[in-house]
């Protein structure tokens, strides 16, 4: 079943665990980004998803920034709370939201080579850039249009700009979320 939303503008009023559920339907469950945005979601109003969105994208953008180890491991432990794509069938059930095992259905399709050369990619890309994992808003593209992208990420091997491109992809498939679900709720 998938998640229901409530009202952006209503966030502020509700308890916490269900500000937190909010976080966690549009990302991904990470007690960082629950800390870091808990303040915001006490006491700023949102008119849209997407605003809210922007807001957590600004405040991960701003411990990027930081010269702080400790905002750099809040970081990472948000980025790093993202699944890995590709992940195999049998792995995943436990981990993934419901969300993230519809967006990365058509990534489990194919010859179990390309399943393979994808894991691998996987672990370079985290030995490349510890604490991270590859983020990509998959939006309908391929496996192979995927792994494509990451050999060029790896390969550019720019720690700084990665941090960026995943916070904005996290952003990115956040919106699409918040879009897909405030559409079924109108149904």
């Amino acid at each position: 079943m998938s998640p229901n939303l409530p009202s952006p503008s209503s966030l502020t009023s509700l308890p916490q665990e269900q500000q937190f559920q909010v976080l966690d339907t549009l990302f991904e469950p990470s007690p960082e980004l629950h800390a870091l945005m808990a303040p915001v979601l006490a006491n700023q109003t949102f008119s849209s998803y997407a605003s809210l969105i922007d807001a957590v994208g600004g405040r991960m953008s701003a411990l990027s920034a930081a010269n702080s180890p400790t905002d750099k491991a809040v970081l990472v432990g948000i980025l790093g709370s993202h699944p890995r794509l590709g992940r195999p069938k049998v792995a995943q059930s436990e981990h993934l939201s419901e969300l993230s095992k519809k967006e990365q259905a058509q990534l489990n399709t194919g010859t179990e080579e390309l399943a393979e050369r994808l894991q691998l990619l996987n672990a370079e890309y985290e030995e490349k850039f510890p604490g991270l994992r590859f983020v990509t808003f998959v939006n309908g593209r391929t496996r192979d249009v995927i792994m494509v992208e990451m050999r060029q990420r790896i390969d550019r091997g720019d720690a700084e700009r990665e941090i960026e491109e995943t916070i904005q992809a996290m952003c990115d498939i956040a919106k699409d979320r918040a879009r897909k679900l405030e559409q079924v709720s109108r149904i």
